[in-house]
């Protein structure tokens, strides 16, 4: 009897093994509960994913709280069977930077250097800071690389022994107004430079009494100034082949519209983009918008709750079509291509909504067209003061459907607009039509239905004071 009793329990124990071995991660809709961050109760903060990275053989991502202050998060890898471990030397900070430096064989992803066989080495010297990006050395990229921190510190490190030293306190190189908070968030190294942005934007910088963000390049010698207003992103790619230009990208806006900065063989043109919604106004609503390169030679851009697909390279000096893809209200800090699916970071619940927690969802990057048809508001000129036969900035108008124009204008005279499109999408610009609007008075103008180029701009005849706003419905 005690036999049998015996052989029972081991056959039940081994079926119960096998049937619970098979069981696969629970998952709804490309989120798997398993694979979420929490911060601990002891001190609330944020949990947000701040960056990930495909590396030896693993998924890495990285956990930010605000301001250097919570707990219970660090380094998380997750392997091919769905399941996320806390690393050992997790640290919880605010991080998201992350980097492959080839020289070295190595990832960087917050203050944390991974070699190929998954050792993680962990840079004390920067633990304690919150770190927003990891650049390319203008002199020794082989053995050091820069980091940016949100509060504007620029330090160097060598990629072998760790060290660090810091190069430069940004809030003084670009005379960031004292009464503003700083919030660097992205930088990127190429043609020779080193390109940072800042988004610190408040109500005084909307109501035009401060200009505390910054757009900003360094040369090696000296810092320039590019654009007074409030910027998220810098990100290119590293050519090899010297035909394609080696462009870098940076993404920010203004009270008018987003605007996406281009530079090619050291030359600075302005695009503009429109907006999904008012909710990424601010400094703090903007972790972390982002432009990668999901798959292999193709950008996905994502910034003020719309979706963008790019190309990498540019001809003649001009930026390729860029194709809206879907408006979407996530918060999402990074995202990455790893094992044939999309994975998109969070940052999406705080310690005003409960424990905060965020998660990852996993999917086919060709579900971000089902996330929601394009649309979105925003122009070249919002109560701007221009000159007459002033040409605006190029505006996108491709994807977007129902689109109207609204214009108004201070002067004590009719006002004509002209309307041009470049319909190849290559900087051949051609008159569309006029629209006149009474003296200090406003017009509106439906385009026809399906109508579409690439970009439009405006100019008007005269001097005035003047808002030109597109609607995309």
């Amino acid at each position: 009897m005690i036999y049998k009793s015996i052989i029972f329990l081991i056959t039940g124990f081994f079926w119960f093994s096998v049937i619970h071995a098979q069981q696969p991660p629970i998952q709804v809709k490309g989120v798997f509960p398993q694979m979420t961050i929490v911060s601990n109760h002891a001190e609330r903060s944020e949990a947000g994913i701040g960056a990930l990275i495909p590396w030896a053989n693993k998924l890495w991502a990285v956990g930010y709280v605000a301001h250097v202050k919570g707990s219970g998060l660090g380094l998380y890898q997750v392997s091919d069977d769905m399941t996320m471990q806390r690393h050992p030397l997790s640290y919880t900070g605010t991080y998201a930077n992350r980097m492959v430096h080839n020289p070295s064989h190595q990832a960087i992803i917050g203050p944390y250097a991974i070699d190929t066989t998954g050792k993680v080495r962990i840079i004390d010297d920067l633990k304690i800071h919150r770190l927003a990006a990891t650049m390319d050395h203008l002199t020794k990229p082989d053995s050091m690389v820069y980091f940016l921190t949100m509060e504007g510190v620029v330090f160097e490190t060598n990629v072998y022994t760790l060290k660090s030293r810091q190069l430069f306190d940004l809030v003084r190189e670009l005379d960031i107004p004292k009464t503003a908070q700083v919030h660097f968030k992205s930088a990127f190294t190429e043609q020779g430079r080193v390109v940072v942005a800042n988004n610190s934007y408040y109500e005084a910088d909307f109501l035009g009494k401060r200009n505390a963000g910054r757009l900003a390049e360094w040369n090696g010698k000296a810092w320039t100034i590019l654009d007074r207003n409030p910027y998220v992103e810098v990100a290119g790619k590293h050519w090899s082949n010297e035909q394609y230009g080696h462009p870098v990208y940076a993404l920010g806006w203004d009270q008018a519209s987003v605007i996406l900065k281009f530079c090619y063989k050291g030359v600075w043109k302005t695009y503009r983009l429109p907006k999904a919604s008012y909710a990424y106004d601010h400094a703090w609503n903007t972790e972390w918008m982002r432009i990668r390169e999901a798959q292999t030679e193709r950008y996905l851009m994502d910034i003020h709750g719309i979706f963008y697909e790019m190309p990498t390279i540019t001809y003649g000096g001009n930026i390729l079509a860029i194709r809206p893809i879907s408006n979407h209200l996530r918060i999402v800090p990074d995202f990455c291509y790893w094992r044939g699916m999309l994975v998109l970071a969070g940052d999406q619940v705080d310690r005003s909504t409960g424990q905060p927690q965020s998660g990852l969802w996993f999917g086919n990057i060709d579900e971000l067209w089902g996330f929601g048809k394009p649309k979105g508001w925003g122009g070249p000129w919002w109560e701007k003061t221009v000159a007459a036969n002033e040409v605006s900035d190029p505006y996108l108008m491709t994807g977007f459907d129902q689109k109207s124009l609204h214009l108004t204008h201070d002067a004590a005279t009719e006002v004509t607009y002209q309307v041009e499109v470049d319909f190849m999408g290559n900087g051949s610009w051609v008159p569309y039509t006029t629209l006149k609007a009474p003296a200090k008075g406003y017009v509106h103008y439906e385009f026809p239905a399906g109508y579409s180029a690439h970009w439009v701009r405006l100019k008007v005849d005269r001097a005035c004071k003047t808002s030109a706003v597109f609607v995309y419905n």
